[in-house]
């Protein structure tokens, strides 16, 4: 069992995007392999982290589910400030919100880190008879602004766990052989270790191995 204190790297990734698209599950599916059928919106942050190993390194991922409603941005805008990741969330079932992953783009570029790794998710995969936004417009889309995607289901896991890992994985390949950067309030988010005694887990054929723990800063609920 991989544990958290024993990590390599430790990478921060914020979960955006319009509310209602399923951030707050997708984050509990990855963390905690839950899914919440009755949602409410996210107030504030949600926080969750895991532990996976990629190429002999225990990575942990510190998720933020930042709140998607306009009137808590305020809120959630200093939460970009040591995100080396980010996935930016739409409802394959809302044109709007798919439309929306534009301004999501926008308020990255302008409030994160140049470097970011950005991936696009279309979440809800289960309701393919309700779909608004087809899988190619949505490749299409993230050709063209050179991020990455993929289509998930929060309620039944389809490719939850290997959004993650992928974005771990570009993060790692991209951040990991850099030296060690402190966030702004001293915090270390990029850790080398040299301990090598850990096992390989082959991402594409083997379960990750991981341990989990979420926790909150303000009142919340799961959208």
């Amino acid at each position: 069992m991989v544990q958290e204190e024993d990590n390599d790297y430790l990478f921060k990734i914020v979960i955006i995007g319009d509310s209602a698209v399923g951030k707050s599950n997708l984050l509990n599916r990855f963390t905690r392999n839950e899914f919440t059928e009755k949602t409410k919106a996210t107030i504030g942050v949600d926080f969750g982290t895991k532990s996976i190993e990629i190429e002999n390194k225990v990575i942990t991922a510190q998720c933020w589910d930042t709140a998607g409603q306009e009137r808590f941005r305020a809120v959630t805008s200093g939460y970009y400030r040591g995100a080396v990741g980010a996935m930016i969330v739409y409802d394959i079932t809302s044109k709007v919100s798919f439309k929306n992953v534009t301004r999501w783009l926008n308020e990255l570029r302008e409030m994160a880190d140049p470097d970011i790794l950005i991936m696009m998710v279309g979440n809800k995969s289960d309701l393919d008879s309700a779909r608004e936004v087809s899988t190619q417009e949505a490749q299409s889309f993230a050709q063209s602004h050179k991020i990455s995607f993929l289509e998930t289901s929060a309620l039944n896991s389809s490719n939850v766990n290997l959004a993650f890992e992928r974005l771990l994985t570009d993060i790692y390949h991209h951040f990991g052989q850099k030296k060690q950067v402190v966030m702004d309030d001293g915090q270390e988010w990029l850790k080398p270790s040299t301990s090598s005694g850990h096992k390989i887990t082959p991402l594409a054929e083997t379960p990750v191995s991981s341990t989990t723990s979420t926790h909150q800063e303000k009142k919340k609920g799961c959208c």
